[in-house]
């Protein structure tokens, strides 16, 4: 029946069974099938196939098994149906990135404070600068832009893989700037410039990997990134903000330091996403 089935495009005085056994039979070979009916005879076909499709002046049974009911029983509307499917799913995966990796640093610095015996590298406004410009806005423009992008099974092994590694990159590597800046500075003031430090490091890894998950690039998703950028290259350089937000990028070895130490892990990264891609095909 599957050879059938691939060969053959029409068939005629089929009966509810036998519509039930192609849906199977088209499985069987690897197809996602989807199933449109608007009667009873259509029920078990509707309720065995991947997406089931009814028509809106269909049976109650064949609406109630059905994942989606088309009410002006139009099949124009499919087209849209699964273009915001596409786009829905597509941008949860990009905003999950986000946030699984801010999970993972957050959880493995708080460790690695607590197993040496160190200050928090971060106030509380540091980290509300960080989650605004690498969180908070770009996850709210990319949960709503167009995604044309196919939706694919193992959604959490997918976001789970990039985001453990990413996590444990940006947090060894924004430890280790924390504790060179501890090292570096002494006297009054010395806190203030081991934070803004680590805040330099962790900015520029947090962007990087927004960078990546922005990705394939539009003129908007760069002018996104650059625009998040911007924003903390204003922080910086005007002395109110600098205030608020407690940022003191003191000397010049150490902020290099920091960036040196944020670019290496920046490739790292980069190495991370594209090995863990060909590893573990999604």
């Amino acid at each position: 029946m599957a050879t059938a089935l691939e060969d053959g495009a029409v068939f005629g005085r089929v009966t509810p069974q036998q519509k039930r056994d192609m849906v199977g039979a088209l499985q069987s070979r690897g197809h996602t099938v989807a199933m449109t009916g608007d009667g009873v005879n259509d029920v078990l076909a509707l309720k065995d196939a991947d997406i089931g499709v009814s028509m809106g002046s269909g049976s109650e049974a064949t609406r109630a098994v059905a994942q989606i009911v088309l009410l002006n029983n139009s099949f124009s509307t499919l087209p849209s149906v699964v273009a915001e499917g596409r786009r829905v799913i597509g941008n949860i995966e990009r905003v999950a990135n986000l946030f699984l990796v801010k999970t993972v640093y957050s959880v493995l610095l708080a460790l690695l404070v607590v197993c040496s015996q160190v200050s928090y590298p971060f106030l509380p406004r540091h980290l509300t600068l960080l989650s605004t410009l690498t969180i908070g806005v770009p996850a709210f423009f990319l949960a709503l832009a167009p995604n044309k992008e196919r939706a694919r099974p193992n959604f959490v092994r997918r976001v789970m893989r990039y985001a453990i590694p990413a996590g444990v990159i940006a947090a060894v590597a924004t430890f280790a700037t924390y504790l060179i800046a501890r090292s570096h500075y002494t006297g009054e003031g010395a806190r203030d410039a081991e934070t803004s430090a680590a805040t330099l490091t962790l900015f520029l890894i947090s962007m990087w990997v927004l960078a990546i998950v922005a990705r394939p690039y539009s003129w908007w998703q760069i002018g996104l990134v650059l625009t998040m950028a911007l924003g903390f290259v204003i922080v910086v350089v005007t002395p109110w903000l600098q205030d608020f937000f407690a940022l003191k990028l003191v000397g010049t070895s150490m902020p290099w330091a920091a960036v040196g130490i944020a670019v290496a892990a920046s490739l790292l990264l980069e190495v991370a996403w594209r090995w863990v891609g060909r590893r573990f095909p999604a």
